[in-house]
């Protein structure tokens, strides 16, 4: 099954390749028409999905990212028309000159040609996928969670009836429908077929692809992300910040996880920190030297573990810490961060560069929340993952990270001498 898929998706990787923006602008406008045309079977599988889901006991927060309803797929509709709008990166010179040798040589944009995608319970991400690998003209091969293997059937049946009124093969984009985990494990050996492979999920499932996978990996998208408040910092505007990244959405990978304070400001930092906490529900992991000041607090408050500072919370909870300066605080990120996103509060330019120069994520924020990190946000107009390595891509992965590049040289009959 995987073997003939992986030949479907090379053979339509070729045909993309070739295509014009143009081209590939009008299958990504019909993609979009059809998902609200013919959105009753999309959301009836959806429903489906969610029944057995309630019955498995999802929980709400989980429930919610897996559920459609027709303002939802209508919006991811517009993205795909937003993706439309988005500067094709392929074919694009990159460099080139003359050689002494008489060659001329480019460096010129291409499409990866096959990308696997593994994901979890979030429908909106097989169109996201979809669309921006149409966009680079890569085909793709889709493994969305057992949660929502109907959702996303029915939605790539969709894609595929866009792709062949342009004449395109339904296999340029494809989706494993089976929930069996062994077909992951297959995927993973599809190395004669598949160029890429981005996993979205958990640390269990990169820590199965790492190991196990013959096709190159991008992993990411596990965020332990830290602030660190610097004694220089208004308190209103760093607790601003602070509930932004915790609250606005807390499942989310670029959310604040840990919170890192000079111990200067504890004393007077704390209790009002306290209080905000607990205005906004957040419950406060501390660890011991911090706790001592927020017993008598309003926010709920319990210490700290080893374990809690290395594990994502995706919840109304954050770990706290009080540091001795900015070198123990940058010591913290580099034993505990994952390389997501992380940020300083400061008015001085001094820590702001220091903070900058020596934390090494993929994303690094002055005075800012941690939340901005993704593809929208960026300016790159959407994403396919959030890169934590650094070989190929990093961060908010847009078009151009869904590309690779070639060597043109052209000659007059020319020889090496």
């Amino acid at each position: 099954m995987l073997e003939e898929m992986g030949k479907a998706a090379k053979a339509a990787s070729y045909q993309l390749s070739v295509l014009s923006s143009e081209q590939k602008n009008q299958v990504l406008l019909t993609i979009a028409e059809r998902l609200e045309a013919q959105s009753a079977e999309i959301l009836a599988a959806n429903e489906l999905d969610l029944a057995d889901a309630r019955q498995n006991g999802m929980s709400e927060a989980l429930l919610d990212r897996l559920a459609l309803n027709p303002a939802r797929l209508k919006g991811i509709a517009d993205d795909v028309r937003q993706v439309c709008r988005l500067a094709d990166p392929v074919g694009q010179l990159i460099d080139g000159g003359q050689l002494d040798s008489g060659l001329r040589i480019e460096r010129r944009r291409v499409p990866l040609g096959v990308v696997g995608v593994i994901y979890e319970a979030r429908p909106n991400v097989t169109v996201d996928v979809a669309s921006l690998c149409l966009k680079t003209g890569n085909a793709t091969i889709l493994r969305g969670g057992k949660e929502t293997y109907r959702t996303n059937s029915a939605t790539v049946r969709v894609i595929q009836a866009a792709l062949q009124q342009h004449g395109l093969p339904a296999g340029a984009v494809q989706a494993i429908e089976s929930p069996d985990r062994e077909l992951v494990n297959q995927l993973l050996r599809l190395d004669r077929y598949v160029d890429m492979l981005i996993p979205r999920g958990g640390a269990g499932l990169h820590k199965l692809c790492r190991e196990q996978s013959t096709i190159p990996v991008i992993t990411g998208g596990i965020g332990v992300c830290h602030i660190y408040v610097d004694e220089s910092i208004e308190f209103d505007a760093a607790l601003n910040v602070i509930v932004n990244a915790k609250k606005q959405r807390p499942s989310a990978c670029n959310s604040l996880e840990t919170l890192l304070v000079h111990h200067a400001i504890a004393e007077r930092f704390l209790p009002v920190l306290s209080q905000r906490m607990a205005e906004e529900g957040v419950k406060l992991h501390a660890d011991p030297r911090a706790l001592s000041l927020l017993q008598n607090g309003p926010a709920e408050v319990s210490e700290v573990t080893e374990a809690q500072y290395r594990d994502e919370w995706l919840s109304l909870d954050l770990n706290l810490k009080l540091v001795d300066g900015l070198d123990e605080g940058i010591a913290h990120i580099r034993e505990y961060g994952t390389q997501h996103s992380d940020a300083i509060l400061t008015r001085s330019i001094r820590n702001a560069n220091r903070f900058v120069n020596e934390v090494d994520s993929s994303a690094v924020y002055v005075n800012a929340s941690t939340r901005f990190t993704d593809g929208g946000q960026f300016g790159l107009g959407a994403e396919v993952a959030v890169s934590t390595q650094k070989l190929h891509a990093r961060g908010p992965m847009g078009l151009e990270a869904l590309t690779t590049y070639k060597w043109i040289a052209y000659g007059d009959d020319t020889i090496r001498g």
